[in-house]
């Protein structure tokens, strides 16, 4: 047995591993229900452990997903450099790094040994892995192939931003990588952080505003922010740039460059971030793509690994696999750091131990279905308890009554098997409604999630009519891939409507499948396989046989700022909390209107700090 650890920077994580296979992956956020929580994933490591019977004494070795000594030496050198600009950086983090952090190893040994006092007699099976080599690994050694380039692009871990290697069987040798300051990562946190979302959590928020908006400051990022090269490496100029010296993303020269200081957090969006949005985004597709394209042509491997957290924008892996002579394209489902998780394990597991691994032409993920499941007769318990009305359903009339909501429009909170690991909710932690419905996107942002109007709802699609519906010939199971609406389904626009700007264009129904069809006629797809979620397939099968629309509307089982419910006491709360009108836990159905009232002693929404 392997533990893999992510933690102390944000989202914590913990990963077990048995003869090379994952058991069991969690993020430490679903059990503390604070979103992105950096603490060390205590809870996490005790539900892995639970899940494979055994104690922390019987793992063989413990491995951390980076190296605490190097970045200190990279924060400490980046502070001598811009002194004395960075002085005050420098006093703000140095106490907490002698404090805590320079001295992780006694600090996760702590840890541990609380965990099982028993550990202190295995303190020499504490290993450390690279940042991008954690990465890597659980981008490479999970997916189906025997050879592949490997591609890591994120913020940044001990000094490197971007790291290409090639992994073949059960080995992968670094090529090339790109070190801080130049980090593509960074270039789109400093965007996030100037249209007054959050750094580290706003990413997607800046992916999902780019399409209402049109590209026109990509010359001035190009002239001015970043020196792209043709084979897609690059640098950033740091005159425009804080995150060195200062404690911002961006400097005055930024500011002054497009046009005043950065908007302020929760204020009203005008044209101007939905531009900056379209153009950042297009150009970190523009370096994605000529990086990759530049990759193949030297190396001739027609398969491609994504992890860090760039892998997460799903527009720029779709233009990939369209645009690129790339073949096979695989992406680690959870990209960013709680993945580091599961790459340190299984690096120590083939690099380290070098044990032997053969590619058998499928991922080795388990479609990321890894967390914690509650089974009938506990979630039957805690209903009785509390007691809270529910109808007892068996398999196939739940389906059929689920069903027949869904085409009535009605908003399902979907709780079934192990929860993913993972960003992203695939169908056992998951909000559902019908993509036919004009009103559907509307109704969930506002009355279910409580978030911004323009956010984008993804499909779940059965996988075997993906190309029905969507310009994808391949399998996307873990909605990390955009493509367009396939134009029998597209509905075309007047020429009044082609005149709307931004956020008007919402409302303009783009397709057959509206609730999931962004403004420009795209979506992000899941695709549902019978082998890795047989419950949630059956359910869209019966969703297919009463509608004809093998699609179902797929967001994730929380409301706005909160994690992904874990327990069935998390999706129940969330459930009377917002205007869902049914919840199904297992095979227990619940209505909306037969619940009793529901009330709480302060408002729920001070609980979340807004993403």
């Amino acid at each position: 047995m392997i533990l893999g650890i992510s933690a102390l920077y944000h989202d914590s994580a913990a990963c077990l591993l048995h003869e090379g296979k994952i058991i069991a992956a969690a993020q430490e956020e679903r059990f503390t229900r604070k979103k992105h929580d950096a603490s060390f994933p205590e809870q996490s490591i005790r539900y892995c452990l639970q899940e494979a019977a055994i104690q922390l004494r019987d793992v063989e070795y413990v491995t951390f997903y980076e190296k605490p000594f190097v970045k200190f030496e990279r924060l400490l050198e980046t502070y001598l450099s811009y002194a004395p600009q960075g002085i005050f950086s420098f006093f703000k983090s140095m106490p907490l790094w002698v404090k805590e952090k320079l001295f992780q190893r006694r600090l996760i040994e702590k840890h541990l040994i609380q965990i099982d006092p028993e550990w202190k007699n295995n303190k020499q099976k504490l290993l450390f892995a690279e940042h991008h080599q954690s990465h890597a690994a659980s981008a490479f050694f999970p997916s189906p192939f025997e050879e592949a380039l490997v591609l890591t692009m994120d913020g940044v871990g001990e000094w490197t931003t971007a790291s290409i290697a090639i992994g073949r069987g059960n080995q992968m040798e670094l090529v090339k990588e790109i070190k801080f300051p130049h980090s593509l990562g960074l270039l789109y946190s400093a965007f996030t952080y100037y249209t007054g979302f959050k750094v580290n959590s706003g990413e997607y928020k800046v992916m999902g505003l780019a399409p209402y908006g049109e590209p026109k400051y990509v010359q001035l990022i190009l002239d001015h922010l970043i020196d792209l090269k043709e084979d897609g490496s690059f640098a950033l100029n740091m005159k425009y740039f804080d995150y060195c010296a200062g404690l911002k993303m961006t400097s005055s020269a930024f500011n002054k460059l497009f046009g005043g200081a950065p908007r302020q957090p929760e204020t009203d969006l005008s044209q101007k971030e939905m531009d900056l949005a379209r153009s950042v985004q297009e150009v970190t597709e523009e370096v994605m793509l000529r990086l990759v394209r530049s990759l193949y042509e030297e190396y001739k491997i027609p398969n491609l690994c994504l992890a860090g957290g760039v892998a997460l924008n799903c527009v720029a892996n779709g233009r990939i696999l369209r645009e690129t002579p790339l073949e096979k394209l695989w992406i680690q489902p959870a990209a960013g750091d709680a993945g580091g998780a599961a790459g340190a394990a299984l690096a120590t597991w083939y690099q380290f131990q070098n044990q032997p691994r053969t590619a058998n032409g499928s991922d080795h993920m388990q479609g990321s279905y890894l967390g914690p499941r509650f089974s009938n007769d506990s979630i039957r318990q805690f209903l009785e308890k509390a007691k809270i009305p529910y109808h007892e359903m068996e398999d196939d009339l739940l389906y059929q009554k689920v069903a027949e909501e869904l085409k009535a429009e009605k908003v399902v909170g979907w709780m079934q098997g192990r929860m993913e690991f993972g960003p992203r909710a695939l169908g056992g932690r998951s909000i559902l409604g019908d993509p036919r419905s004009s009103k559907m996107q509307s109704v969930m942002n506002l009355k279910i999630k409580y978030r911004e109007s323009f956010r984008p709802f993804a499909p779940s699609i059965l996988n075997e009519h993906v190309g029905d519906y969507f310009e994808l010939n391949s399998a996307s199971p873990y909605m990390l891939l955009v493509a367009p609406v396939a134009k029998k389904h597209r509905i075309a626009m007047t020429e009044e409507q082609h005149n709307l700007w931004g956020i008007e264009k919402l409302n303009v129904p783009r397709s057959t499948i509206p609730a999931i069809t962004h403004v420009d006629y795209s979506a992000r797809i899941q695709t549902v396989h019978k082998e890795t979620n047989p419950r949630y397939y059956e359910l869209i099968s019966a969703f297919y046989k009463l509608t004809n629309c093998p699609v179902v509307v797929n967001t994730s089982f929380n409301v706005r700022g909160e994690p992904i419910v874990c327990t069935p006491e998390d999706a129940y709360r969330c459930f009377m909390r917002t205007e869902m009108d049914l919840l199904v836990l297992e095979n227990n159905v619940l209505y909306k209107t037969e619940q009793p009232e529901w009330s709480e002693k302060s408002d729920w929404r001070n609980e979340f700090e807004l993403d």
